[in-house]
Order: structure tokens, then sequence, then C-alpha cells
């Protein structure tokens, strides 16, 4: 197996480049394939193209679930190739091109933190129960105590967090966790997600109304409904 570019490229790049990483949603979608792909089926791996597509098109362990064509996927890979996290390869058992990721190489990460940025990526924010169930087949977490400290660990890092804990919110039971390779996550925007107090009061107004609106219709049908009983009686007197 070859890869692209001389000996140089092979050397890993400095920690600090995770601070210049940015992805797209569809970038974020290929690279945490590539990532499961390396972790869960290692004989089929690196990936082929039409693989690549299928493995982030799949319906299981993925969130939302999409349907890009390759041209999406390609666009995806030049642009992970320049930002060094994807090379492409080439075998002796063939002319088609194959991708791996390199993202252990652009930056330190064990094992654990691999599977849950990889996690975190397939399938977006996560609770931390959540997380250690949904790695299961990446790598064996022996308690939640373990996931919350390679989750902190991950949000630590001298050159920058990888993941950052989100805000808890309304009618929800536990934070979630969420990966910062897109970028910094806007926490104002997380809170305009929830509606308002005076969002939800006009909310619970709309559907009282609409409630006593169907009740008066119904008590209207019933008296017409009474009306013809009794009509219909009169003819029997």
């Amino acid at each position: 197996m070859s890869e692209e570019g001389n000996g140089r490229a092979e050397q890993p790049a400095i920690a600090s480049l995770s601070l210049e990483i940015k992805l797209n949603d569809v970038e974020v979608r290929v690279l945490g394939a590539l990532v499961e792909k390396q972790l869960t089926t290692p004989e089929y791996y690196p990936l082929t193209l039409n693989a690549l597509i299928h493995a982030c098109n799949q319906i299981s362990n993925r969130d939302p679930v999409v349907a890009y064509d390759e041209q999406t996927v390609t666009g995806a890979l030049e642009s992970l190739r320049e930002q060094k996290l994807v090379r492409m390869v080439s075998t002796a058992e063939g002319r088609v091109p194959k991708y791996r990721h390199v993202l252990n190489e652009v930056i330190e990460l064990r094992a654990a933190e691999v599977a849950l940025l990889c996690a975190l990526l397939l399938r977006g924010p996560q609770t931390v129960g959540e997380l250690r169930g949904r790695t299961e087949r990446l790598y064996s977490f022996s308690d939640i105590a373990y996931v919350e400290a390679t989750l902190q660990a991950l949000s630590e890092r001298a050159d920058g967090p990888l993941v950052v804990k989100l805000p808890r919110q309304t009618g929800q039971k536990e934070s979630r966790y969420a990966h910062l390779l897109s970028g910094p996550i806007e926490l104002v925007e997380q809170a305009q997600a929830q509606p308002s107090d005076a969002t939800r009061a006009r909310a619970d107004d709309d559907r009282l109304a609409q409630l006593e609106s169907e009740v008066a219709a119904l008590r209207q049908e019933l008296t017409e409904l009474r009306q013809q009983f009794t009509e219909f009686k009169r003819q029997f007197e």
C-alpha cells in the first residue's frame, strides 16, 4: 500500500493544528464514517469511494440520516485532504483508490478519545450514558465514570478543547456533550432553540382558545341534535 505525497507527509502534524480544524456537516460525516469503519471493519479499511458513500448514508448509528451522492462525498474528501485529515492510498490489489483518515496523527488521541469523538461526529450531541452505549463496538468503557473522565480530558486539552459540555436544556435530566471539530458552538443559539416563557404562554393560550372553540362547536351540535330528536318524537305523539 502506498500513500500520496513523499515520505515527509507521513510525519504527524503538531497537536496545535487541532485549533485550525473547522469542518462542515458533510466533512464531519465523512470523517466520522472513516473512523468508525477503521475500528469496526478493519479488514475492509481503507475505504473505496463507493464504500465510503455507503458508510455515510447508512441508516444505523447515524443522526441525521443522509443521502449523499458521489459529488458531495468527493468534495468533502478533497477538503479533508487539504486539511491533512484524510489521505488517498493505492493498493497492490487494484487500481481503485481508497481513503483513510489520519485524525489521530494530526491530533494526538488515545483509543478511548477516538471512540467518543467518532460517536459525536456520527450522531451529534449526546449524554454520557448514550455515548457509553453507542461506543460499545468502538471501545469498551468499563463504566460511566471512565466515559466522563475521557470527555473531561478532551474538553481540557492544552492545545484547545475538542468537546464541550452543553448547558442542560429544559425538560432534560442530563447535559449533552458535543464535538468542536466544526468550530465553537454558539451557546446563545442553543438557548434560542428553547421556547421562551412568553412563547410558551402564547402557545398555551392558542391551544386553550382552540379547545374552547371546539367545545362550543360540540355544544351547538348537541343542541341541534336534541332539537331534531324532540321534533322527531312529536311525530309519534
